[in-house]
């Protein structure tokens, strides 16, 4: 009997999936537990394996597709069977053909767009002002960047959120002066953020002026390997450049006496079997003290979200992951109310399921404030990347040892450095600064405070 096998729907907020790579083909034999497809959300990759036994009779979506969850993707049956009462339809077999063609962008259509509305052109002619989705406008007026040049890849060549990004990275952000000059360069301009001026434009005439052709001189392909970017990487790319340009970062690094959560980390060791604990971490302390200190310092436990501030009740604590996928932040939600052991195993259990591909995407969203750790590989400091809306986000360093004179003993003590970045629209140096401050008396002090 024929069976049509769904894309799986990951989590409640995921719409589509893309289909990366098929692992069969039409006519293949596959027993249960073949691999069939592997797919991709925006946050995760995944592989969907056959529950029967039989032929692939028919495939709907090819590599690349972005597929509605919950849609018929294939067939499997007997030799023979009929697959059509199964076909998803006419756009389907369009999107087979085509799969650079995606579906809707769901999160953004139901924010609502007018029809395009005529303009007078210089000539009495009329033109359509293209159609964009409000996150997109808003992103663009941010950005200092003209929405109208933008490709749209939404339903209908609406211009979407995605599109934007897509043109920032083209460098095409300018002051409004620039554009009314006729702005088309694509290089990095000397105004705020980046943004092409009038006097760049300028500058670029006389460039070209005196460079003659201005052809750039070709560079050889030399020794290399070229590799497709993953649609993971993508998203993770678009949102690293679309938190840097749209956000007012700044750092501040500190650090503090590690030696008391060393020395209860030695107790762990000594102690877990016989307190049945699990093997907390350094890493698990920094996350247990974070949730801690963090409610005392309510603009850095918040979202800024269209110039409103988001102030919660609890932490939901990210937790930057690295995996050969990329980079992956789940949610350990409610952390201020969880024990140590409970930060420690389920801090595990994400890190497992990140590095496997199976984590549930509705647990890469939602938090509140993130942690993320590079003191394991010897970095001394480094400037974490804010993760919107999040307004902080806390970078840990390696332990190095220093000297000081403290009450008249001179001595080396282990320190450990920490470097919070935050969004300076949301939060002010002192503030930040005092979290800090807070956050590492609590570590140099962590045994008397978990008690």
């Amino acid at each position: 009997m024929a069976t049509p096998v769904i894309m799986p729907r990951q989590g409640q907020s995921v719409e589509s999936c893309i289909i990366v790579k098929w692992h069969k083909k039409v006519g293949d034999a596959v027993k249960a537990g073949d691999l069939l497809f592997t797919y991709e959300t925006d946050k995760a990759s995944f592989d969907e394996e056959s529950k029967i036994d039989g032929i692939i009779l028919a495939i709907f979506y090819q590599e690349d597709a972005d597929v509605p969850v919950l849609t018929n993707v294939c067939v499997i049956g007997d030799e023979g069977e009929d697959p059509s009462p199964y076909s998803p339809g006419g756009e389907a077999t369009e999107k087979a053909i085509k799969p650079d063609i995606v579906a809707a962008d769901t999160a953004e259509e139901s924010e609502g767009a007018t029809k395009p509305v005529p303009v007078v052109a210089a000539e009495g002619a009329t033109k359509p002002v293209p159609v964009a989705s409000p996150r997109a406008r808003n992103l663009a007026e941010r950005a200092g960047v003209d929405f109208s040049r933008a490709a749209g890849s939404g339903p209908d060549g609406r211009i979407i959120e995605k599109d934007i990004i897509a043109l920032q990275q083209q460098g095409s952000a300018g002051t409004k002066a620039a554009f009314a000059a006729g702005l088309t360069g694509t290089g990095a301009g000397t105004g705020l953020g980046g943004r092409t001026t009038l006097q760049d434009i300028a500058d670029a005439e006389v460039s070209g002026r005196q460079s003659g052709s201005g052809v750039e001189a070709e560079v050889s392909a030399g020794d290399y390997t070229e590799v497709k970017l993953t649609n993971i990487r993508k998203v993770i790319a678009n949102a690293m450049f679309a938190s840097l340009s749209t956000t007012a970062q700044l750092t501040l690094n500190s650090s503090f006496n590690a030696a008391d959560i060393l020395e209860y980390r030695r107790w762990v060791k000594e102690n877990m079997q016989a307190q049945g604990m699990p093997n907390i971490t350094l890493n698990d302390v920094l996350l247990f003290a974070v949730s801690r200190v963090l409610l005392m310092h309510k603009s850095l436990n918040a979202n800024l979200v269209d110039e409103k501030m988001r102030y919660f009740a609890h932490v939901h604590l990210g937790v930057a992951i690295d995996t050969e996928r990329g980079l992956m932040v789940p949610t350990i939600f409610n952390a201020d109310a969880k024990s140590i052991s409970e930060i420690c195993t389920e801090a595990k259990s994400l890190v497992e399921q990140c590095q496997k591909g199976t984590i549930n995407p509705d647990l890469l969203k939602g938090g509140t404030f993130t942690v993320t750790n590079l003191g394991g590989l010897g970095v001394e400091s480094f400037t974490p990347v804010l993760n919107p809306p999040q307004t902080g986000i806390l970078g840990v360093n390696n332990i190095t040892q220093r000297f000081r004179n403290e009450g008249g003993a001179a001595g080396f003590y282990p320190a450990m450095g920490l470097s919070l970045t935050f969004d300076h629209r949301a939060v002010d140096g002192a503030p930040a600064a005092r979290f800090l401050k807070d956050l590492t008396v609590f570590l140099e002090n962590f045994r008397s405070n978990i008690k």
